[in-house]
């Protein structure tokens, strides 16, 4: 049995990360099927490279366990009208989910047991936080799509079958990233230190960080007048960080850019970042960083039980070692902040190793992992 001629497509995406990822995917897959359909939940660059967007990813954009609970029955309401809709008339040959495990994993049990091949492209981090969702995987996942090199072996001891595609931001992302052209885009002198603040693309991550950040900012600031501050928001979000920024005089020290956070990053000396995907994409651009977080002290409280490993930023457990300062809960203070970022300038040679650091890892996740993805999935669609 062969692959449709133009099949259908599912996808959905469950935030910003995810819509980056999911675009880059499914434009790899029009390039194999130009006349692909591709329907399901995205953001703007998933709408961008042609999907139909029944729902925004934003929708489903909560971390948390406790965050989660006012969005909770709206939540569920799609996921249970994504699926009716999949098992009508708008019946998908393949159905893709990007990340999301906490949507996308019952969603994809659901369509498997009715038939419908499941890809999850991503592996839940089951080595770090999640040793139960392997579980939930294997009966959700016809095939998984993993980032990082030794997520197959661990996957196949469990009876998954998957492949390691590698990281596509590392294909996208220059080795040598344009610091002059990017911070000509984004208006900042082409001279001086440049600091990126990465408080988060959720609400609830603004709520517990941006404070936080732009404090931090504000003290960093006050030891080192000449700095200058860039932070990328989300376009969803940009009144509660509007409103934020508005309360602090940092005045033309900081500048707030609508989305452009690769830019952001690219035009930066380092970064003072959310914990999250982020910080790969900021490993990625050889940027130093100080990796935060903050939430609901009952969230955190449920997911410390959970921890398996010391770490909590993609940089770390990839290097298996503190490379990058973590800052977390009650220790994400915006006094520690600004020492640990101000640490870094105070310390080139520190700088250096870690940019070096960086650079192996980048060439570590460099694969053709669009058409590593896309072999995988036509296997799928031909059995």
């Amino acid at each position: 049995m062969g692959a449709p001629a133009s099949p259908s497509l599912a996808l959905v995406a469950g935030e910003a990360s995810g819509d980056l990822l999911g675009s880059l995917l499914l434009q790899g897959l029009r390039q194999r099927w130009p006349a692909l359909r591709a329907a399901g939940i995205g953001g703007a660059r998933l709408s961008d490279a042609g999907l139909d967007a029944w729902w925004s990813s934003e929708r489903l954009a909560v971390r948390g366990y406790v965050e989660v609970l006012p969005r909770l029955r709206e939540i569920l309401r799609i996921r249970r009208e994504i699926g009716d809709r999949l098992l009508g008339p708008d019946r998908p040959d393949l159905f893709i989910g990007v990340d999301a495990p906490d949507f996308n994993l019952d969603l994809e049990v659901r369509l498997r047991r009715a038939g419908i091949p499941t890809v999850h492209f991503v592996c839940p981090s089951v080595w770090a936080w999640r040793a139960g969702k392997v579980l939930k995987l294997r009966q959700a996942a016809d095939h998984v799509l993993c980032l990082f090199p030794f997520e197959p072996e661990l996957l196949a001891r469990h009876g998954i079958d998957s492949t390691y595609v590698g990281h596509p931001l590392a294909s996208v992302i220059p080795m040598e990233p344009d610091r002059a052209g990017a911070r000509a885009r984004l208006g900042l002198p082409p001279d001086g230190t440049v600091v990126a603040l990465l408080p988060g693309s959720r609400a609830a991550e603004i709520q517990y960080l941006g404070e936080r950040f732009l404090q931090a900012a504000d003290l960093m600031r006050r030891r080192r007048p000449a700095l200058r501050f860039v932070l990328p928001a989300v376009p969803a979000l940009r009144p509660q960080i509007d409103a934020l920024t508005a309360r602090f005089g940092l005045g033309g020290a900081l500048t707030v850019v609508a989305g452009q956070s690769h830019d952001a990053l690219a035009a930066c000396d380092l970064t003072l970042i959310a914990s999250g995907t982020a910080t790969l994409e900021a490993a990625l651009f050889k940027r130093p960083m100080v990796i935060a977080y903050n939430m609901h002290w009952l969230s955190w409280q449920m997911m410390r039980r959970k921890r398996l490993q010391p770490w909590v930023g993609l940089p770390n457990i990839l290097a298996q070692d503190f490379v990058v300062p973590e800052l977390l809960q009650e220790a994400a203070t915006p006094r520690a902040m600004a020492e640990a970022v101000l640490g870094w300038l105070d310390d080139p040679a520190r700088m250096a190793a870690v940019q070096a650091r960086f650079a192996q890892l980048h060439r570590d996740l460099r694969r053709d992992t669009v058409q590593l993805a896309t072999d995988a999935i036509e296997r799928l669609l031909q059995s």
